[in-house]
């Protein structure tokens, strides 16, 4: 298999590291497993890119977990690696995991290092297997659709590359695009901005090669609708990490899209509005994009007044399902007020900008988003009760919501936060906001993550969320991972290595 010419990319820093890496120190309390010189020799003989400089250590023992870059900006990261580990084959990745594995070393998988959730962060120190040096696209199969890829493989190089010498898309734009992986996108079973039309990851993923544990390959799916037994994609997508290192995926792609439209819709209500996107969903149309943004976030992300609730639609694909579709959209939205079609560009304009957080976050302020999933009958309810929750958090400045996804049986809803803290209060405000809004979430019926997955920062809801369906998570993991080196403390797991002291409110 030859890969096409993409380089290998290198991961974004969310945020400056005050006084730099080399004199970093980690902030999360949890046992280090330190790797010794035998061990090293070891390593470097299975591996030829391993790298213990402390600076190159401290920048990839890190994501953009809001919470981090707040500690960043002391000199601090959640835990340093004791090694950064590159490997350029599958080969290089089976044998660093059968080694770990050997001698019971730690291994934290990282790619783009875009979670904001605390996915990719080496709470025990041990291995940082960083996979961005397997990047490139494999085979296409233009016929049915079908792309093989690395899972090191940055977003924005491999749609600009499949869209220019294919002529097609995956169709999964996260906001992250520039600063994610394809095994990123897997690993925290992901949401692009155009999953109404294209679907989530886990819709798009048909097969994964994946490094278990003890070093073994395996291949999983690659059949469309195939019944053998359990979907064993579906073991693996969403594992962040915890089950298996995802080395190479093949996608589902679509013809590049030959016609677009957009509309624009102003509801007096959020309900209202919901209850449009609703209606236009249950219908059967699939417009890429149904964002609504409630009054807050129209104004502070379009100037307009407060009492907008603003509807964006926009689609593309072929022209006769482009049209089907939008005239759906205004009908379901004809008692609104139709604005106009450029506040959709102006969207698109903006949609992967991610650099808003680190100023607000270098300025003292603590931001962070949480997005949830519920049914449709139970989006009002939480909506309420979510914003409610987290404003009666003293020190909250703001709390406003917008829907990104649409099913026919619920959506997604993406709260923003904001609190002007004194900065000793900044860790134990975090907890608390979260745990307001996380409770209120729950209680109402919703889930606990749509898209962001669960990583550090939600590990501590998923026990009670899975109930005893938790058991068996910890069964499956117990058999793939039976030393517990994958992503220790990931997904709420049990970790042998030792507990996190986790910053309380």
């Amino acid at each position: 298999m030859t890969a096409d010419s993409i380089p290998p990319g290198s991961p974004t820093p969310p945020i400056a590291l005050t006084g730099g890496g080399a004199t970093a120190t980690g902030r999360l309390a949890a046992p280090l497993v330190l790797l010794d010189d035998d061990f090293l020799s070891q390593l470097t003989s299975v591996c030829a890119d391993v790298r213990l400089d402390p600076d190159e250590r401290a920048e990839a023992s890190r994501d953009w977990w809001p919470l981090a870059m707040i500690w960043a900006t002391q000199g601090q990261v959640g835990q340093v690696a004791g090694a950064l580990v590159r490997p350029t084959s599958v080969d290089e990745v089976s044998e660093v995991l059968r080694l770990c594995n050997d001698r019971r070393i730690p291994v934290t998988p990282a790619g783009g290092r875009s979670s904001v959730v605390g996915g990719a962060v080496p709470v025990h120190g041990g291995v940082l297997l960083d996979l961005t040096a397997l990047s490139g696209i494999g085979s296409v199969d233009s016929v049915s659709g079908i792309v093989e890829v690395w899972a090191g493989t940055f977003g924005d190089a491999f749609e600009r590359e499949l869209q220019a010498n294919h002529g097609l898309t995956v169709g999964h734009w996260p906001q992250s695009m520039a600063v994610s992986t394809v095994g990123g996108w897997i690993a925290c079973r992901g949401a692009g901005q155009l999953s109404n039309r294209y679907g989530k990851i886990e819709d798009i993923a048909v097969g994964l090669e994946v490094a278990l544990a003890d070093g073994r390959v395996i291949r999983t799916g690659g059949q469309p609708r195939q019944a053998v037994g359990p979907d064993l994609n579906q073991l693996f997508v969403g594992s962040e990490g915890t089950l298996g290192v995802v080395t190479r995926a093949w996608l589902q792609a679509w013809p590049a899209p030959t016609a677009s439209a957009s509309s624009a819709w102003s509801f007096p209500t959020f309900s209202a509005a919901l209850d449009a996107m609703r209606r236009i969903t249950q219908r059967g149309a699939s417009p890429a994009v149904l964002r609504l943004y409630d009054g807050i976030e129209a104004e502070r992300n379009f100037g307009l007044d407060r009492s907008v609730n603003l509807l964006l639609a926009h689609d593309e694909g072929d022209s006769v399902m482009v049209d089907a579709g939008m005239a759906v959209v205004s009908d379901c939205c004809a008692s609104a007020e139709r604005l106009d079609d450029g506040l959709v560009d102006r969207w698109f304009e903006h949609r992967n900008d991610v650099a808003a957080l680190e100023a607000l976050i270098s300025k003292g302020f603590v931001v962070d988003t949480m997005e949830v999933s519920a049914p449709w009958s139970a989006l009002d309810a939480i909506y309420a009760a979510t914003t409610a929750a987290i404003s009666a958090v003293p020190g909250t400045a703001s709390v406003s919501a917008h829907q990104s996804h649409s099913y026919p049986g619920g959506a997604c809803l993406y709260f923003t936060f904001g609190a002007a803290v004194d900065p000793d209060r900044r860790d134990g405000y975090y907890v608390e906001a979260w745990d307001a809004g996380t409770r209120a979430v729950l209680a109402n019926g919703g889930s606990l993550s749509h898209h962001h997955g669960v990583g550090l920062n939600r590990a501590r809801f998923v026990r009670e969320v899975l109930g005893e369906g938790f058991e068996v998570l910890r069964a499956v993991k117990a058999s793939l991972d039976p030393r517990g080196i994958l992503n220790p403390s990931k997904l709420g797991l049990p970790d042998p290595f030792g507990d996190v002291a986790w910053p309380t409110s």
